[in-house]
């Protein structure tokens, strides 16, 4: 069973994240195969518009933060972890460098990055039960794309990033984090018609008006500080933090659950 799929809907191209059991999160299998379904869309003569979506309850968890040896051998090793997250980076900007539109659609848990990767699509459409967030902080990490600041402003970025809380879609809403809000049983219909109507473009309007857009981006420093997340946070990944520390301690002895339960809990006093 493929982690990610890639069919064609007529001129739309649909990108499947297919890891449900495990809420999608970007084990380092998905993340090979998500860029190279990506790049597969984009290449796709008979598409104009991709869709990226996920089966299952959620969209994505984020990255799988399970313990293994890869993410073991990088323990206290910056340059180890700037390789790694600049994998990541790869990945969540993939959607921006490709031709063709990439349009979103949410439903369930939206975190970390998979969080990144919905802002980093030009469009997202969430389904009601949508949950967006990225709580890394509270692990002692962060995101390796630091795009919120972009898409919803300083103020309301910082105020999720440092505390790691969630919101629901209609707050993303409000924020200017996603496009559209539907009903959970319409998300799909509602994707599908969005996207269909952009495939009644020509492809080279929509690819040069994609481009126009990012350009403008991009000369105000958008790629720079990208990259710039990343020099800073390959630091933080390799400290010992108290926190990161006993966190690790309580994943690699009792489970990545008992982890999340422990600092769950000092979140709830």
């Amino acid at each position: 069973m493929s982690l990610v799929t890639y069919a064609a809907d007529g001129r739309v191209g649909l990108v499947t994240l297919n890891r449900p059991d495990k809420l999608n999160a970007i084990s380092p299998e998905l993340k090979t195969t998500l860029v190279e379904r990506f790049h597969e869309a984009d290449r796709d003569p008979i598409t104009s518009v991709v869709v990226l979506r996920a089966e299952g309850r959620s969209f994505c968890a984020g990255y799988d933060i399970s313990p293994n040896p890869a993410r073991a051998a990088r323990r206290g090793n910056a340059l180890a972890w700037h390789a790694s997250l600049t994998d990541d980076a790869t990945l969540e900007l993939t959607p921006w460098n490709m031709k063709k539109p990439v349009i979103a659609s949410v439903q369930g848990h939206c975190l970390g990055g998979g969080c990144e990767l919905a802002m980093v699509c030009d469009l997202t459409i969430a389904a009601d039960d949508a949950l967006f967030g990225e709580p890394e902080i509270r692990f002692s990490s962060v995101g390796p794309v630091m795009v919120m600041p972009w898409v919803i402003g300083l103020k309301r970025a910082r105020e999720l990033l440092y505390l790691g809380d969630p919101i629901d879609a209609p707050t993303a809403l409000a924020y200017g984090m996603v496009n559209r809000v539907v009903p959970r049983a319409e998300l799909t219909t509602a994707t599908l018609k969005i996207a269909r109507r952009m495939a009644l473009m020509s492809p080279e309007a929509l690819a040069a008006t994609k481009l126009a857009v990012n350009r403008g981006a991009e000369c105000a420093g958008f790629l720079n500080a990208m990259h710039a997340g990343v020099d800073v946070l390959a630091a933080l990944y390799a400290a010992r933090t108290e926190v990161g520390v006993k966190f690790d301690e309580i994943r690699e002895k009792e489970g990545l659950g008992a982890a999340l339960r422990w600092r769950a809990a000092q979140f709830k006093e």
